[in-house]
């Protein structure tokens, strides 16, 4: 059963969108079965909600994310996963530097789907971005048969 596994930095906002929106998609292609979803932090707490301003944008597109609990990254979640994909450079490098032996399944969300990377900002520290839960679940959306291509490379 391929495993996935989003991070973002709080794991309140972007990765559980992320996590949600690829259930979603999973769910769509008659695969729920079949996958393994989760979502974690790179500097959190355990069992802190997603943020409300998430829970709220995420509803508007038909997710619902508001069970999920945040969770801080560990090797046994690195471990388990066939595929990580982080939302921003600064997230790949930690984890590059933390985790060296599982680098070559750490990939940025937009280079994962666009080819190209860039941050998907933390509209936590920037309140003045776009609705970055609108962006994820399309990257996801229009790109899910790249992504689920990556995993095993």
């Amino acid at each position: 059963m391929p495993n996935i596994l989003f991070i973002c930095t709080a794991n309140r906002y972007r990765s559980p969108v992320a996590e949600a929106c690829f259930k979603n998609e999973v769910l769509k292609h008659g695969q729920e079965h079949e996958w393994t979803v989760l979502s974690a932090g790179t500097w959190t707490t355990d069992g802190l909600p997603a943020a409300p301003e998430a829970i709220d944008r995420a509803k508007q597109l038909g997710i619902d994310i508001q069970e999920h609990r945040s969770q801080v990254i560990t090797t046994s979640l690195l471990q388990g996963a066939d595929l990580v994909l982080v939302m921003e450079q600064g997230q790949k490098e930690a984890l590059y530097n933390e985790f060296p032996n599982y680098k070559e399944k750490i990939f940025m969300l937009s280079e994962a789907t666009k080819g190209i990377p860039y941050d998907i900002p933390d509209p936590a520290r920037d309140l003045s971005v776009g609705n970055v839960v609108v962006e994820i679940c399309e990257l996801i959306g229009k790109h899910f048969e790249k992504i689920i291509g990556l995993i095993g490379k």
